[in-house]
């Protein structure tokens, strides 16, 4: 007999750096239908130094990558001991653990989450659920994005779910396929400008607003192959680094500008890539708060019905769902689809550890 109660932590470290985001969730299932509360949440924010320590590991090698991976795993575990002490959780079912994305190449066949080494359940005394993309890739996936089966669950009533984080990504119902792929690049760009100006991020838009949009450089943005593809597709920070920026900073425009016409760009692509323009959109993820971003694609998506949800939901979306990954995984369902990742099957993903009590 299954549980219809379960009692986790769900944790996620996004591509825009902004730290670790932990969220104390209850799931219960009903008649076959999925209900969530979150109780305690937070986001506990990177040193600088480990800010930049994470920005450089792309280019890592071998050694320099097993060497992160276990001060991360030591630094997660500390970050989730914290959490669960400071707000006295007790009785937990599991930690359910993304860890931190470094490297992303399903076209190599890899991907690399640090932070999800076995000894992770020792150092914080609980059952941990973790390392979810590996093994999607393995069977020919993108690995990514892994999000949509919780819109499909938790939030069936919106024909788009929409993430604004690093990058954007939607996911949506078609012919009985639940369909999901990575958009643009968002929160990777915009705050590598607003760190120019000593800003962790442009607050609401307001510094982008003040801009004006480069057409020369918004045709080249829109022409981008990955733009082109079919989906199912996925996007890595190495995309962002090798060919975003070194193209955003060929042209000599102001810091402004460049912010104007890469909002301009996300805004653009995301109506692009929604296959009907009208229905109920729910937005989530850090740029949800950048209001210039929303009216932007308001203006592209007119007869769209922008849905912002309550802070929580917005902030701790993916935490949120990442702990249903691990529940899945604890039921032995199916936990990532293949309609969404390319892989050869739906499968029941992650890795399970356990601790001696």
């Amino acid at each position: 007999m299954q549980n219809k109660s379960y009692t986790v932590v769900g944790v996620m470290s996004g591509t825009s750096l902004d730290g670790v985001d932990m969220a104390h969730i209850k799931f219960e299932v009903k008649n076959g239908k999925w209900a969530f509360q979150i109780y305690e949440n937070e986001t506990i924010s990177y040193s600088e130094e480990w800010v930049n320590h994470l920005k450089k590991a792309v280019d890592f090698s071998e050694e320099e990558l097993k060497k992160i991976n276990q001060e991360y795993t030591d630094l997660l575990a500390e970050i989730i001991s914290d959490f669960i002490q400071k707000h006295q959780i007790e009785t937990l079912d599991a930690v359910c653990s993304h860890g931190h994305t470094i490297l992303h190449q399903p076209q190599n066949g890899f991907t690399l989450q640090i932070g999800n080494l076995p000894k992770i359940a020792e150092l914080i005394h609980q059952k941990v659920i973790c390392d979810f993309r590996v093994q999607d890739v393995q069977l020919g996936g993108q690995g990514a994005p892994l999000v949509p089966i919780g819109d499909r669950i938790l939030f069936s009533e919106y024909d788009y779910c929409l993430n604004l984080g690093g990058f954007s990504n939607v996911s949506f119902e078609e012919n009985g396929n639940r369909i999901a792929f990575d958009i643009s690049p968002v929160n990777t760009v915009l705050n590598f400008y607003a760190d120019k100006f000593g800003l962790k991020y442009d607050d609401k838009g307001q510094l982008a607003k003040t801009g004006n949009v480069s057409e020369a450089l918004l045709s080249e943005l829109n022409a981008l192959d990955f733009y082109q593809k079919a989906y199912p597709k996925s996007l890595g920070f190495e995309f962002v680094k090798t060919v975003v920026l070194p193209m955003m900073e060929n042209y000599p425009i102001s810091i402004e500008d460049k912010l104007r016409t890469f909002t301009e760009h996300v805004a653009f692509q995301i109506a692009n890539a929604l296959p009907k323009k009208n229905g109920s959109l729910l937005v989530t993820g850090g740029g949800a708060y950048n209001d210039f971003l929303v009216q932007q694609m308001q203006h592209y998506l007119p007869d769209m019905k922008i849905i912002i949800p309550e802070a929580k939901t917005i902030e701790f979306k993916e935490a949120l769902i990442f702990a249903l990954l691990g529940v899945l995984k604890l039921r032995n369902e199916i936990n990532v689809l293949a309609s969404v990742t390319g892989a050869r099957h739906d499968h029941c993903s992650g890795v399970i550890y356990e601790f001696s009590a």
